[in-house]
Order: structure tokens, then C-alpha cells, then sequence
């Protein structure tokens, strides 16, 4: 059944490619989405196929010796690989569906229509690669197809240009990281399959380079610190269901590729391997909210909480290499659980999120919440479905998302007793580092949903905003009701995780309960239906009685206190910047915020003023350490460089020449 429909899925994605370029105009948007959202769906029914009814022996596994020279195409859709396929697929159907209503004015053009399925396939055979050709092709393919989508506006923005030559850059230089430390695994395994790599017997500094390669390159692909560089400019700049795509579809690759190699194919290896991947995750936490916090440009405030949430990812993904190298299976299973529930519901809220941003960008032209404001009475059901969003973002009951972090708190908890040493000093900071982050998390979309949504217009844009079309809020609606379904009954999904966890981890059962959930192995029990219940009735029970004791007074009318200075108007509020300044404060010596201040004084008179102007912005601190100084370098190689390019014939033949003479001599040297 899983290959079946994976097949189907392939098909539907050349189908929706294949009719956006050869459908007129009038019919290309709707062929093109509709048979992208088929593919997605039926993308999503072969993962949980994969997920729910595979078993040992039934696994769907294809091997096309001639659709690849050399090595074939290999594919095996495994409970692991099934969980990234479903989730990959559901993205799909609610960003091709919001694609009809969003690309209808100005980005219904063949190439752009035609790429996009191609990246949703790319998408789907990454998880179901069973070779390292058939691995590193899907990868390209999804790398190129991600990129020439996020220039899809680069002629109407700058903006749009330099955000695709940084992602094209740091995209490819992560391909080239993963390329070497596969083939550097396949060449000491005799063989490319992954059942090859599996059953592979290497010494231990080459699985060090394999797994120190491979983890450079996916961390890369996830936003992880410090390769994000690429994701807070490709996302706002991206359009926002191509956004969708790549914050809740494609940087999920990287995590399964960490779990893929590190995990599955390498046998966990040593321990300090995944204290290390411990580590890149809790700072990419830490640093992705911080720097969600305090900025005001919308989508750019999402790109850097999915590097907070994919930092999570890696915290619980560290945590269950940590514990299966210390021999705590029980508590290996129940982290590496967490870490994929959490991929799930991150997927989930924040496709809502990214749809959500794109329909408010549609309405008003603009991301900067500054500007915004007033638009929960001119777009109510994009306010109501952001809402959603935002409190499954939030790490608050009844959201989503409060689930997977207490499933990875539990298992921090309660590994600490048999952790030794390093793991009764590790744990408990990771413990602090996902309590600080969702407490930032709470106050980041608190600021975006109360100022953005809330407030009073500041703006004219805000002010003539309009509701999005319905194929737009139908499928952000869609997207809002899977993170419903998955805050009230993660009872269905946690136990189906079991599966995947089994493929790293077999004959672990992690979780149990039908309304409550009961860890297997360790104390901890949760019940999200009875919790949501309970604040339910909580506010009504609050609210009836308000109304009852309002009743029994007379109602007057009388004006909201202003300190006596006349009507409130919208330069009262609070703006998003403002509403960050606390924070930042505290956070003065992270952030390195700067501020400059301009006086511009009156001709005549040095004494009197004219204008006063204060900038201050929250600059990202490693790109500013980091990669401007490397950029810098660079630059000078490569103005010193252009002195080898004389236009000379014969120098560029002795540069051959010793180029392959020097090759040459190292192979001799190194066999």
C-alpha cells in the first residue's frame, strides 16, 4: 500500500509539472495546484502507511538500476523515513491549495508553477532514499528547486537577489560537506546502499569524519547555529507557501539526516558526538528566539523561531545519541520521540503561521509589524487561524507543541540519575535552556499576534486591509485544524512515533493510553484532551460569572482613562519594537544592539533644532563576527586572484598541468 501510493504521490508531482507547462493561462494555476495538493496528499497516506502497518519483512523497497547510471535509483520507505513523508505531504496539500488564491497576481508563470511540484517530489524521495546517489540527486533537487522558487520576485525586490545568492551559497556548501562524508562512508563500505553502510565495519576516526561531515552539512540544511545565516533572509523574502514549504517541510531533512547517518547507519557512536549536537541545537534555541524576539519584521520573526524549534529538534535528537552511547535505552527512545513529535507539531503550527503572514502581506503589503495593527476587524478569520498558530508556537497548554516539550523534559528529567557525570551537569542546563526558550517564545507571538492583529492600525496599508480569497483561508484553516487535532489528541500520533523510534531503537515501546499518556518505563502522565477541558471550562466558569455579577449593576457608558490628553490614538500604543525593549535589555550583551542618533540643526542657528532621529536596530551578532569578516577575506583572495587570469592560454595549461601532478602525488602519497 505505502509504495503504491508513494508512486502515486511521484506521478501526481510529474503530472502538476507537466500541465504547468503546457495548460493556457486561465486553467494553469488551478491544474498545476490541485495536482500538487493530490500529490501531497497521497505523499501523506504512504508515510503513515509506512509508519502504521510496516513491520519487519514489509517494508516497500524499488531499486531502478537504469534511471541512474552506475548505482540506480534506490528507495525504501521505512517507519523513520514514513514520518518525514507524511509530513512533507500534509505541508504540501495546504501550501499548493493557498498557492491558487496567492500566485493569482503575478506569480502564476510556467517556470515557477512547473518547479514547485518538482520541489514537493525532491521533498518526498529525500526520507525514502535507500543509496547515497539516490540520497545526494533527491538533495540537489530539492536544493535548486527550493532556490530558483525563492527567486521567483527577485526583478520587484534587491532584497529577493541577495537572500538567494546567501542561501545558494551556504545550501551548496553544506552539499558539498554531506557528499564528502557519504562517499567517504560508502568507499570504507564496499557499497552505496544503505543495508551496505549499515552492515559497514569502520575504524573509529572514519566514522568520526562521516559523522562531523554529515552533521556540518544537515545542520546547515536546519538553520542550525552558526549556518543559519541563509534562513532569516530566504524566508521573508521567499513567497509565503513556498516559505510554508521550506520552514515546516524542507529543514526537517537536516534532522533526518542527523538521525538517519548518526543514528540508524553509524550505530549512535560516542557520546560526545551528540553532546555536541546537544549543544548546536540548545544555542540555536536559545539565539532563534532571542532573535525572534525582538524583531519586528514578521516573516523574519518566523524564520528565526523555526531555528529555535529545530534547535529543540537537536536537543532532543543529542539527547537520545547521548543516552543510547550511556546505555539508557529507555530514556534514548523517549527523547528521540520527543524530537520527532516536536518535528510534527512544529510542521503544523508553523505552516499556519507562514500562510497566515503571506494573507496579512496580501492584504496590507507589508511585514513590518510597526505598521500594522487593526486587523482583527478587517481580517477576522486570519486572525482567528494566526491565533492558533501562535498559541501552538507558544509551548502553552492547549497548543501542540506543550506536548513534545514536556515529552523531552520528562526524558532530561529523568535520565539525570543514571547519566554520570556529564550527563548530571548537561541535562539540567538543557532543561533551563527549553524552559528560557519558551518562556521567550510566549512573549515573541504574544508581540506578534497583540500588536500585529490587535492594536490599532498604524498605517494606511493596515487600514484598507481586506480579507484573504477562500482557497487562501481554506487551506490555512486546514493547516490550523491538523495543529487542533494534534494539541487535543496526541494519544494517535505518539504511539504511531513508536514505530519510527523502533527503526533506531527496536523493541522500545515509548508511550501508552488512549486518552492519557503514560510513559513507558519512567513515571510521567499527561492527559492535553483533559487539560484543554479543564481551561475551558475554567473560562467559562469565569466569564458566566462577570456576566452574572455585571447584570446586577447598571451599565454606563464613560471614556477610556487617558491621563488627560484627549482621544488615544494609534502613536499611544505599543509598537513591536517597544514591546521588545525590556527583553532586549536584559539581553544587552547577547544582542550587541546599536543605536545612532542624528541632529539636524536649523540653518541659521546651531543652538536650534530641526529634526531629531533615532535609529536603532538588533544586528545578527555571529553573521557580524563571523561572516563579515570571512566575507571580507574573500573578497581580497578573490581581487587578488584576478591576477592569474592574464587571458594567457599557455599559463592556464600549466595550471592543469600542475593541478593533475599535484593530484597525483597526494594519491601516491596517501596509498
Amino acid at each position: 500500500m505505502a509504495g503504491t501510493l508513494f508512486t502515486v504521490a511521484l506521478s501526481c508531482c510529474a503530472v502538476a509539472a507537466l500541465a504547468a507547462l503546457v495548460a493556457p493561462p486561465r486553467a494553469r494555476l488551478h491544474l498545476a495546484g490541485w495536482c500538487t495538493a493530490a500529490a501531497g496528499a497521497a505523499g501523506a497516506a504512504a508515510g503513515v502507511a509506512a509508519v502504521v502497518t510496516a513491520g519487519p519483512g514489509q517494508l516497500w523497497s524499488a531499486w531502478l538500476p537504469e534511471l541512474l547510471p552506475l548505482a540506480g535509483v534506490r528507495l525504501t520507505l521505512d517507519p523513520l523515513g514514513g514520518v518525514f513523508v507524511a509530513i512533507t505531504g500534509v505541508v504540501a496539500v495546504c501550501a499548493a491549495i493557498y498557492g491558487i488564491g496567492y500566485c493569482a497576481h503575478g506569480l502564476d508563470g510556467r517556470v515557477f508553477q512547473a518547479v514547485l511540484p518538482l520541489f514537493v517530489a525532491a521533498m518526498l524521495v529525500v526520507p525514502a532514499a535507500a543509496g547515497v546517489s539516490t540520497f545526494l540527486l533527491a538533495w540537489e533537487l530539492m536544493a535548486v528547486s527550493s532556490l530558483v522558487l525563492l527567486l521567483a520576485e527577485h526583478r520587484r525586490r534587491a532584497a529577493v537577489g541577495r537572500a538567494g545568492l546567501w542561501y545558494a551559497v551556504m545550501t551548496h556548501l553544506g552539499l558539498v560537506t554531506i557528499l564528502a562524508g557519504l562517499v567517504t562512508f560508502a568507499a570504507g563500505a564496499g557499497g552505496e546502499s544503505f543495508e551496505q553502510l549499515r552492515a559497514a565495519t569502520l575504524p573509529p576516526a572514519a566514522k568520526t569524519v562521516v559523522f562531523l561531515a554529515t552533521f556540518a552539512g544537515f545542520a546547515s540544511k536546519s538553520g542550525i547555529v552558526p549556518l543559519h545565516a541563509w534562513l532569516p533572509r530566504a524566508y521573508p523574502e521567499a513567497p509565503s507557501h513556498v516559505a510554508a514549504l521550506m520552514s515546516a517541510a524542507m529543514v526537517n531533512m537536516g534532522a533526518y539526516g542527523i538521525v538517519r547517518v548518526g543514528l540508524d547507519l553509524l550505530h549512535v557512536g560516542p557520546a560526545w558526538w551528540w553532546l555536541l549536537v546537544l549543544a548546536a541545537g540548545a544555542a540555536s534555541a536559545l539565539f532563534g528566539i532571542l532573535q525572534a524576539v525582538v524583531t519586528s519584521d514578521l516573516k523574519r520573526l518566523l524564520a528565526y523561531s523555526s531555528t529555535e524549534n529545530l534547535g529543540l529538534v537537536l536537543v532532543g535528537v543529542g539527547a537520545a545519541g547521548f543516552f543510547a552511547a550511556s546505555h539508557l535505552s529507555v530514556v534514548a527512545a523517549l527523547a528521540l520521540a520527543a524530537a520527532l513529535l516536536h518535528v510534527v507539531n512544529h510542521a503544523a503550527f508553523k505552516t499556519v503561521l507562514f500562510l497566515s503572514a503571506g494573507s496579512v502581506l496580501h492584504a496590507t503589503g507589508t511585514r513590518d509589524l510597526d505598521a500594522l495593527g487593526g486587523l482583527r476587524t478587517r481580517m477576522p478569520h486570519t486572525t482567528v487561524v494566526f491565533a492558533v498558530g501562535a498559541l501552538c508556537a507558544s509551548a502553552l497548554p492547549p497548543g501542540n507543541a506543550f506536548v513534545s516539550e514536556w515529552l523531552l523534559l520528562q526524558s532530561l528529567i529523568h535520565a539525570v540519575p543514571g547519566a554520570g557525570v556529564v550527563g548530571v551537569v548537561t541535562m539540567p542546563l538543557a532543561v533551563g535552556v527549553i524552559a528560557l526558550s519558551a518562556g521567550l517564545a510566549v512573549a515573541t507571538f504574544v508581540k506578534a499576534f497583540g500588536v500585529g492583529f490587535l492594536a490599532r492600525p498604524r498605517s494606511a496599508q493596515a487600514e484598507r486591509a481586506s480579507e484573504s480569497p477562500p482557497v487562501m483561508l481554506g487551506a490555512t484553516a486546514l493547516a490550523a485544524a491538523g495543529c487542533v487535532a494534534l494539541a487535543l489528541t496526541p494519544t494517535l500520533v505518539v504511539p504511531a512515533l513508536g514505530g519510527a523510534v523502533g527503526v533506531v531503537f527496536p523493541g522500545r515501546e515509548v508511550v501508552s493510553g488512549e486518552l492519557t499518556l503514560r510513559l513507558a518505563g519512567v513515571s510521567g502522565v499527561i492527559s492535553p484532551l483533559l487539560i484543554a477541558l479543564a481551561l475551558m471550562a475554567s473560562v467559562v466558569a469565569v466569564l458566566g460569572l462577570v456576566r452574572v455579577t455585571a447584570a446586577r449593576r447598571a451599565r454606563r457608558a464613560a471614556r477610556l482613562w487617558d491621563c488627560g490628553a484627549g482621544p488615544m490614538s494609534a502613536r499611544m500604543e505599543y509598537t513591536a519594537t517597544s514591546f521588545a525593549q525590556p527583553l532586549q535589555r536584559v539581553f544587552d550583551n547577547v544582542l550587541a544592539p546599536e543605536s545612532d542618533v542624528a541632529v539636524t540643526p536649523v540653518k541659521e542657528s546651531a543652538y536650534l533644532v530641526e529634526r531629531v532621529r533615532f535609529h536603532a536596530r538588533v544586528p545578527d551578532r555571529i553573521e557580524h563576527r563571523l561572516y563579515d569578516p570571512l566575507i571580507a577575506a574573500v573578497t581580497v583572495l578573490g581581487r587578488g586572484a584576478r591576477k592569474l587570469a592574464t587571458g594567457s592560454v599557455h599559463r592556464y595549461l600549466g595550471y592543469g598541468f600542475w593541478a593533475l601532478t599535484g593530484a597525483l602525488i597526494v594519491l601516491v602519497v596517501l596509498w
